[in-house]
């Protein structure tokens, strides 16, 4: 059944056909193989690492095969947008490495060819493709009200039926247009609806890029794809913006699934090719014995802010998400330790099919290995940037001692195994405090750590002795050991372990004891880099001075 009259009537404005819309956006020119990928959020807030993760995916799939990765914003909801979203989307994406080479650029700018890229911005289209659909018949107005919808739903519960507007219960299936016209004259509320095709005996055979081959019943529901604001609803805009926007892969949330075989469904009334489609897998978080969705309002590290705060680089967060897109990402870095990570060719096949597990200390491992290849430079700089904002008192000694501070950070950098102290920048000052003066002389006698071997007494007897004897400028790590290991000795520590295991009533200890008693003297702690490199960075007067404060602990 035709509606002309009734197509004219809803649509009096829509004066372009949807064969202009597809001569308008053509195909693209791209080499074959060349993925067309999308990251197409709402606007209702800001960014979850779980959207970090969909579009990593994207855009490495986009940029390994030299095709194209595009922001598109749905707003269709505009009752639920929240301001500065779109900034903060755009911010996040690129502040994790990721540029769009398409699509939103800002709150009300864009950059491309098959724009806009708001679906707010694209009620013509979407207009001009349910008219067709309208004067096709096989789209219908719909002047159920939400009362008269509940009442329905309810009734199928009670007795057992699947719930839904489809059928024999979709009340105004079979509307004819002069009802239909007379209603709309007569001011009552619609909504359109899709004259669904389905049936749900019949089965649909689809292959995911990620779960595999999947079979599903064909939507038999009437679903709505006009809004009474004249909106389209999410399942009929994406369905138009993708083929438009000639995206050639969907990647998205598993969540998704259940939607699928409504949106085959429209990509075929609509007679579009259909994309390829790929589901990945939900981050889940292991709490207790079970896993559970990572929760916005119970897991700070949903939060994309949360990284930046507490100092995480965003090229570590990027590698670990990596290791979860494919497990043999971690094969790769061992086999490439100084590789780009844009080396890495992402695979969905190889993608997890279940949820993938965010896990911290997994995250703190992969950091430390970034943070570990890193040069001492970079270090500095990533440091102090992030201090600027959240530590400012380390922000200034660091910057005020610069030479030291890099110093510092080049502690067993430069060999074949790396020092790996840090994962993230809010455990630097803890790590690196004592070669601060500032923050050294604020610790009380009872912060100060020992080796489990000495007591405080005996580990000021080593100092009080070393200190009258130990050659600052003796020239190397291995002459100062000795050294160290010939005034131990004297004191009455052992050299060799085997030595002491045999007779330990006639040592007062190892040498390893009085290296921990200099230790503890010039760092307060138990656990630093080596102690001779420490040594030297600080300097024979800095030395001297900590020796003198210990003994007068």
């Amino acid at each position: 059944m035709a509606f002309e009259k009734l197509a004219e009537l809803i649509f009096p404005n829509v004066d372009k056909t949807t064969q202009y819309y597809l001569e308008k956006y053509p195909k693209r020119n791209l080499k074959e193989g060349a993925v067309v990928c999308r990251y197409a959020p709402s606007p209702t807030g800001f960014q979850h690492i779980g959207g970090v993760f969909a579009a990593l995916i994207n855009e490495r799939l986009a940029s390994q095969t030299e095709g194209v990765f595009f922001l598109r914003i749905e707003d269709t909801d505009q009752k639920r947008e929240v301001e500065g979203a779109i900034e903060d989307t755009i911010a996040t994406m690129h502040n994790f490495g990721m540029d769009f080479s398409e699509g939103m650029t800002g709150q009300n700018t864009s950059k491309g060819e098959y724009g806009p890229y708001r679906q707010s911005e694209r009620a013509d289209i979407y207009k001009t493709f349910a008219k067709d659909l309208l004067l096709k018949g096989l789209v219908y107005p719909c002047f159920c009200t939400p009362e008269e919808l509940a009442e329905l739903r309810e009734r199928q519960v009670a007795n057992k039926i699947t719930p839904g507007y489809y059928g024999e219960y979709a009340k105004f299936r079979n509307i004819t247009e002069e009802e239909a016209i007379e209603r709309i004259n007569n001011g009552e509320s619609y909504i359109l609806r899709l004259k669904s095709p389905g049936n749900i005996e019949n089965r649909v055979e689809f292959h995911d890029l990620i779960k595999g081959d999947i079979s599903f019943p064909e939507n038999n529901q009437d679903v709505v794809i006009i809004k009474g604001d004249g909106l389209p609803t999410y399942h009929f805009a994406h369905a138009i913006d993708d083929y438009l926007m000639r995206t050639t892969h969907v990647i998205r949330g598993e969540e998704w699934l259940s939607s699928l075989p409504i949106h085959v469904q429209l990509f075929d009334v609509l007679g579009f090719e259909r994309p390829q489609y790929a589901h990945i897998p939900t981050i889940m978080k292991q709490e207790g014995g079970s896993k559970r969705k990572l929760s916005k309002r119970k897991d700070a590290e949903a939060a994309v802010s949360y990284y930046k705060e507490v100092g995480y680089p965003t090229v570590c967060v990027i590698e670990y998400l990596l290791n979860i897109v494919n497990s043999t990402y971690e094969e790769w870095r061992a086999e490439n330790p100084t590789a780009d990570y844009h080396e890495f060719n992402v695979q969905l096949e190889k993608m997890s099919k279940s949820g993938a597990l965010f896990d911290l200390v997994k995250l703190n491992d992969v950091s430390k290995d970034v943070i570990a290849r890193m040069p001492a430079n970079e270090v500095y700089d990533q440091y102090t940037t992030w201090a600027k904002e959240f530590d400012n008192e380390m922000f200034e000694l660091i910057t005020s001692n610069e030479t030291m501070a890099k110093e510092v950070f080049n502690i067993d950098k430069e060999g074949p195994k790396p020092r790996k102290d840090f994962a993230k920048w809010d455990e630097v000052k803890d790590k690196i405090f004592y070669f601060f003066d500032e923050l050294f002389y604020n610790e009380t006698a009872e912060q100060v750590e020992l080796p489990k071997t000495l007591s405080l007494e005996n580990a000021k007897a080593v100092i009080e002795e070393y200190a009258k004897r130990f050659t600052f400028n003796i020239g190397s790590q291995e002459t100062w050991f000795e050294e160290l290991k010939a005034i131990g000795t004297e004191l009455g520590y052992c050299a060799n372990r085997k030595e002491f295991k045999a007779n330990p009533d006639a040592f007062k200890g190892m040498i390893s004891d009085v290296a921990g008693a200099v230790r503890s003297a010039l760092s307060h702690r138990t656990n630093t880099p080596d102690l001779y490199t420490i040594m030297q960075i600080m300097g024979e007067e800095k030395v001297r001075e900590r020796f003198e404060r210990f003994l007068s602990l």
